[in-house]
């Protein structure tokens, strides 16, 4: 229950439309104020949420501690409106009651049907299934909803079942009734095998939805998990036989969108022929990590942070991205894609996009999104100079030998497409004119990590340069969002050791996630399965925004694939190419992932 209410604070809703508590982090708690407790029977609180936020106008944000921050903009009002804010909550209640005594027969209006095509694939089996169990779980579904596995393995739904059970997990608060959770879900999961480009196979899939909808208004998800080549075989089948006659059809499509920006302009164009852009979710997984999410709330809702987001006080900003370990076997699609276009176009250029971009207009997706796009066509053509390419190669650490990239049974042994990358991005604004902006990522490296170092600029003329000779390049502060693992924001400050002397250390101020949270952080795919079937389209890509990033990048992957560009090779287990390095001292940076105080 609400343990307050409060008006202090302006903020706008975490959701276009919605209070932040239908977040996937926390669909079932705090949504009820204390005089709720008399909701009609069958009235869930995450729709009396919906239905309140959407009749009453009101833009507010549920806080930790349980407190409600509304938009009101003095006490006065504030103090008036808690007997408004009842009154119309328990007009919501009354209705809701009534719609109740409607529905005695248990059947409520619409349903959604989540069709998972190409269910039998790693994608589907590791993380879209047991997403979608941690969605029911937390009681973010809708109370009917139905689960379809769709691809051309021959498989029973006794066998998806069984396949599906060996990738769910009671991760989350770790509950008695987990199993029993799990039963419950898996008997929403059903299996239909059939062609990618067969209209009667999606006509049969049809059939089979109607069963489970049961004459309800059917709203349809069809989840794209197969490879980009069969992506408008699938989408032509869905759309024509098997979308939704009295609800809506939206159809989420995995990366790589394309290759470059002829190829990316051809699928958008030929998706288009089938679907409205509104139907069309472009998921990129990494927009629902969560301190990707908290990145517009850290600086939009912290005075300290916004007056100091420009080049007057930044000196760079670094986009990290880093895994330790190779292909593995799996460098069939890597060695068709690289690292530029793994990595890069899509994952560092999104979370940059996100940083840089002016303050919206509000928090609704397209607002968003045309900020988006404006820094991005704000950029800079990438500059050859500008880049590093490298390659891992073979390598013997401690006793073990670590097979290079060529090594890899299935990559070309000539392959020159790069592991690694590193690149200076300029944005040609007035917030963000000369101000580098360095990405690099890269496989077989020393850490796995992905995270975003905004440098600050040195104190002009810093008194304790002068007096104790501090490294200018250590005296400055650092502002560090780690995104994964063990996900945290810091800042790092400097401050007098204890003692007689005058002595500098340099210090954190730390809000490590783990220790200040108890919840499990969810998966990046719970948060984005839960805005699509939500519609929601603020965290996936729009094709102007999709269009802007290719725009960058296909100069730049030409020039590297026709010159043959070579790689600068590097040792598995590394911490990358020596001309990393060079990078970033020609533009007078310093990684930050490179100091002994990262």
């Amino acid at each position: 229950m609400m343990a307050s209410l409060s008006s202090s604070v302006t903020s706008r809703s975490y959701r276009s439309g919605y209070s932040a508590s239908l977040s996937p982090v926390n669909c079932n708690k705090h949504r009820s104020l204390s005089f709720l407790s008399a909701s009609p029977q069958g009235l869930k609180a995450h729709e009396l949420c919906v239905r309140f936020q959407r009749k009453s106008g009101r833009s507010s944000v549920f806080m930790q501690d349980g407190a409600l921050v509304t938009n009101s903009d003095s006490t006065e009002s504030s103090k008036s409106s808690l007997k408004g804010l009842k009154d119309e909550v328990l007009s919501v209640l009354s209705e809701a009651a009534a719609k109740v005594g409607s529905e005695s027969n248990g059947q409520s209006q619409s349903t959604v049907s989540i069709t998972v095509v190409g269910a039998s694939g790693d994608l589907a089996k590791k993380k879209i299934f047991p997403a979608l169990f941690a969605l029911y779980y937390e009681d973010c579904l809708p109370e009917h909803f139905t689960i379809y596995g769709y691809s051309r393995s021959k498989m029973t739904d006794v066998e998806l079942r069984n396949m599906v059970s060996k990738t769910l997990t009671c991760r989350i608060d770790k509950r008695a009734n987990c199993g029993e959770k799990m039963e419950e879900f898996l008997k929403r999961c059903f299996y239909h095998s059939g062609q990618y480009d067969s209209q009667e196979h999606f006509t049969e899939l049809d059939k089979k939805l109607k069963e489970h909808e049961g004459g309800r208004i059917s709203n349809r998800l069809f989840y794209l998990s197969i490879p980009p080549n069969i992506f408008v075989d699938a989408v032509k089948c869905a759309s024509s036989s098997a979308s939704s006659v009295n609800g809506w059809t939206r159809v989420i499509v995995e990366k790589p969108f394309g290759r470059d920006s002829e190829t990316s302009a051809a699928l958008t164009k030929s998706l288009k022929q089938y679907l409205e852009e509104d139907q069309i979710f472009r998921i990129d997984h990494y927009l629902g990590k969560e301190l990707v999410e908290n990145l517009s709330v850290l600086r939009f809702s912290n005075l300290i942070f916004e007056p100091l987001w420009s080049r007057q006080y930044i000196r760079n900003v670094q986009f990290i991205f880093s895994e330790d370990f190779g292909t593995e076997g799996r460098g069939g699609y890597f060695d068709h894609y690289g690292i530029i276009r793994d990595i890069m176009q899509n994952h560092l250029l999104q979370i940059l996009a996100l940083f840089a971009m002016e303050t919206p207009v509000s928090l609704d997706a397209e607002d968003i999104r045309n900020e988006k796009v404006k820094v991005l066509r704000s950029m800079r053509p990438i500059q050859m100079e500008d880049v590093v390419i490298g390659q891992y190669k073979s390598h013997t650490k401690g006793g073990v030998t670590h097979p290079g990239y060529t090594d890899d049974k299935t990559v070309p042994k000539d392959s020159l497409t790069p592991t690694f990358a590193a690149a200076a991005l300029f944005i040609d604004n007035a917030r963000w004119d000369g101000v580098p902006f360095l990405m690099k990522a890269g496989k077989a490296l020393h850490t796995r990590r992905a995270e975003i170092r905004v440098q600050f600029r040195h104190v002009p003329g810093n008194l304790y340069n002068r007096n104790t000779g501090c490294d200018l390049d250590k005296a400055t502060n650092e502002l560090v969002i780690r995104v994964q693992p063990d996900e945290a924001i810091y800042l790092k400050i400097n401050n007098k050791v204890p003692g007689l002397g005058m002595r500098l250390d340099r210090s954190n101020l730390n809000l490590l996630y783990s220790a200040r949270y108890s919840k499990e952080i969810p998966d990046a795919y719970e948060r984005l399965l839960l805005d699509a079937i939500e519609g929601e389209r603020r965290l996936f890509i729009r094709s102007d925004e999709l269009d802007a990033a290719w725009s960058l990048f296909t100069p730049l992957l030409k020039e590297i694939e026709e010159k043959k560009r070579i790689p600068e090779y590097y040792p598995y287990g590394s911490r990358g190419p020596v001309g990393a390095h060079y990078l970033a001292a020609k533009h007078k940076v310093q990684w930050g992932d490179m100091s002994l105080d990262q």
